[in-house]
This record gives structure tokens, sequence and C-alpha cells, in this order.
């Protein structure tokens, strides 16, 4: 089985992936490493397919660090001839500081992330799943299916990966997460990034419910917290508050027990801070996708994409 791993990257940007693909024990004949430089990710990754030779197309982020048996888990899992896709979580590095650390816990909570937080926690065991925990920088996709499926929808970024899986998938065949195959990624180093981060992820929810329909009320419920708090001062009967302050009384709970689980006071004063900023900024994003002219496909079509092929061997 041979496996290419496809790195999207910006103009001049060295990808901190291939260090540690490079140190992956697998048969250099077997792997191919495929770097696409560009400015729009999913037509660098579709370009990137339409050159790779293997039959299984591995997605990384620049930044994801893979496990050491990560290529032998997807050989496995590949074994499976009615297996499309299997991915597995995207993991906050214990070296991050305390507040990409405190994100990460956010972002794996029930109260953050919601039905998506696993794909930023490794729990349970190996499953068929949905778009819902799958995450493009850890996804391995068979070829063939890719293709023929057409690929990502170059509109769309991000949330290209959940509107193609959710094509794929409706072609029959499985999707799988497997807790055991994470990558490592850190998360964004300060507040303004991350509420840029919650932004893009409610736009491109909206974009993606827009062009292929809803697939869930769950992920608009930030929609409806910026709506509600839009209304405060248009109403004056105190039960409207209500609401208000038991979703702060919910956040200062949920930020005690990550404080808990994660042995870390500090987590308790940083979690009810960040819960509001990812529903916000996610909610605000939300609106601006479903009030803002969706991009023509013609915007992206022609955007230059360099694909280079890597040497396995850093010698």
């Amino acid at each position: 089985m041979t496996i290419t791993i496809v790195i999207p990257i910006k103009p001049g940007l060295v990808p901190k992936a291939v260090q540690r693909v490079r140190q992956l024990a697998w048969p250099h004949a077997q792997l191919e490493l495929l770097v696409a430089e560009g400015t729009n990710p999913s037509r660098q990754r579709n370009e990137a397919v339409q050159q790779a030779r293997g039959e299984i197309i591995y997605f990384l982020d620049d930044d994801s660090v893979v496990a050491p048996d990560c290529l032998l888990r997807i050989e496995e899992h590949f074994r499976d001839p009615q297996l499309l896709a299997v991915g597995g979580p995207s993991l906050t590095p214990v070296s991050d500081s305390l507040l990409q650390r405190a994100i990460g816990a956010v972002l794996a909570s029930p109260l953050g992330a919601g039905g998506v937080r696993n794909r930023y926690r490794s729990v349970g065991s190996l499953r068929e799943t949905t778009e819902r925990e799958l995450i493009l920088c850890n996804l391995a996709v068979r070829r063939a299916a890719f293709l023929a499926c057409g690929g990502f929808d170059e509109r769309l970024y991000p949330n290209e990966e959940n509107e193609f899986l959710d094509r794929l998938q409706a072609s029959g065949g499985r999707l799988l997460h497997d807790p055991q195959l994470p990558v490592e990624r850190s998360q964004r180093p300060d507040l303004a990034a991350f509420g840029k981060q919650m932004f893009r992820y409610g736009r491109g929810r909206a974009r993606q419910t827009r062009m292929a329909g809803l697939s869930g009320i769950m992920p608009l419920a930030p929609l409806g917290f910026v709506l509600y708090l839009v209304t405060l001062p248009l109403v004056s009967t105190p039960f409207w508050r209500l609401p208000l302050g038991g979703y702060a009384a919910v956040c200062l709970v949920c930020g005690l027990r990550a404080a808990v689980k994660a042995r870390n006071p500090l987590f308790a004063m940083l979690l009810p801070a960040l819960f509001p900023l990812l529903h916000l900024a996610n909610g605000v994003g939300l609106l601006a996708g479903f009030l803002l002219p969706l991009p023509p496909q013609t915007c992206y079509n022609h955007a230059a994409v360099t694909v280079r092929r890597l040497a396995l061997s850093d010698q």
C-alpha cells in the first residue's frame, strides 16, 4: 500500500510537519511527501491529490506533529476495502503556554466545542463516525474515492472537509475515528488569534450550510446566543436576563471542572472568559457567513499552486 502525505503551506513557509514525517519508520518506496504552496488550501490539496501517486492520501497541516506509528495504523485500517476515510484527534502539546492549554481545554469540553469536541481529545475506542469527529489536519482518505467525489469545494475554507466528508459518506463507504491516531498542534498564541479562528469556523459553517443544507441545529447555537445578546437592551423584563445568568453559572462550573481535571487552578479563571469569546466569535462568524455573499467558484480556480515532491531523507 502506498501513502502520499499532503501538506498545504503559505508561500515561503517551511512546514514543521516535514521533520517528523521524515523520521517515520516506513519504506520510502511506499511513501510520498507533497507540499502544495499557495493561498487557497482547498485548491492546494485538490491539486496535490491530482499529482499524487499514493493509493491513500494522508492530509496534514504544516504544523501537525504525527505519532510514530501513524502510518502503520493507517495501513491497518485501509485493509478494509469499504473504508473511505479515517482520522484522529488534534491534541494540544503539553509544552504549550498556559493560555494555549486553556484554549485546548475549552475546545475539548462539551460547552466549548459541543458535538465536535472529540476532534480535540483522545477518548473512547475505534468507531464509525461522521464529519463531526474528523479534522483535516489529521485525515487519511482513499485517493480513488476522493477523486470520485470531486475533492474539496474550493469556495470553502475552512469547513471544506466537513462538506466533503458528508458527500463521501453519502457515497456508501465507511468513515472511522481512531482516538489512538493523534497529531499534536499548538493552539493560537493569544486571544485575538483565537477569536479570529472561531470567527472563521463560524463563517465556514454558515457557508457550508448554505451550499449543502442544514446538517444539525447545534452548530448554529452560537448564532442564537449572539441574537439573544442583541435583544437584551431591547427587552426590559428581568426574566429575559435569567438565561444570561444561567449561562455565566455554567461557564463557571465548567471552568472549575476543567481545573480539577487538569489539576490547574488557573483554568478556573481562564475558561469562564474563553467560553464567551468562543461563542461570540463563532456566532458573529455564522451571522457573517449567512448574510454576506458566497465567494464565486471562479475566484479560486485560477489561484497559483506549486506542488513540490520532497525527499524523504533530510540529508
